[in-house]
């Protein structure tokens, strides 16, 4: 069943445009959104989150467009960027008393779980973190709701392979949790290892929304990796 459905969104800047992009993200599966970097995927995410006006398009979530439901449909959803640029000297429980009295949802024993499972202190500041620790720490605002969606920007940005590897096995804990999760990655192992489907653009267009293994089917020479068939399809297309 289709939780997230993006229909003909557009964007349009003086050097960049969105064009037509259209994909859906079902409940209970990861949803990997790949291109190389300036290919529109921030912008798509930020216009998901209406974080950004599209000029033309619509978003909707649990059946309900984006715009006029906004309040109550982020109330269920979690979003995270690779990066904390908030509260940099605030202690992490500070945020955390801040953060959750708006979210009828917040779920403290999930907060200590991820807490636990991070590593994270939360007596620290985020100025006094990793990279790699302030990815953790967004993520641990996003999971301590119990969100029905997670939509997240490269969030494996600045970790290590054994914590990515951790993050993504929670990605499929999740899901079988129904959990739609939604991430844009750089990174394509991540994506071959865990995700359902794919969503791919190439410059503000999209390619290919389909089942990994259909993806697969359809691009992939025999014996490819994925990141080897995207790094052929993105040669092909700086020479077209």
């Amino acid at each position: 069943m289709s939780i997230v459905e993006v229909q003909n969104l557009v964007k349009k800047y003086p050097s960049f445009v969105l064009k037509n992009i259209s994909f859906s993200v079902d409940k209970g599966k990861i949803t990997g959104f790949i291109g190389r970097n300036g290919a529109g995927k921030t912008t798509t995410i930020k216009a998901m989150l209406n974080l950004i006006r599209p000029d033309s398009g619509t978003v909707r979530f649990f059946q309900k467009p984006l715009i006029g439901n906004e309040t109550e449909i982020k109330k269920h959803i979690g979003y995270s960027t690779g990066t904390v640029n908030w509260y940099p000297r605030k202690k992490i429980k500070d945020i955390i008393d801040s953060e959750k009295r708006f979210y009828e949802t917040w779920d403290n024993e999930a907060y200590r779980k991820y807490l636990d499972l991070f590593l994270l202190d939360e007596h620290k500041t985020p100025l006094e973190l990793s990279e790699g620790m302030k990815v953790k720490f967004n993520l641990l605002l996003a999971l301590s709701h119990r969100a029905e969606v997670l939509i997240l920007d490269e969030p494996t940005s600045g970790l290590d392979p054994f914590s990515r590897d951790e993050l993504l096995k929670i990605f499929s804990e999740l899901k079988k949790d129904g959990v739609a999760v939604f991430f844009s990655t750089h990174i394509i192992s991540d994506i071959e290892k865990c995700a359902d489907d794919i969503v791919y653009i190439s410059k503000g267009r999209l390619v290919s929304a389909a089942s990994k293994a259909d993806f697969i089917a359809r691009f992939s020479a025999n014996g490819e990796t994925l990141e080897e068939t995207m790094l052929r399809l993105e040669r092909r297309d700086m020479h077209a």
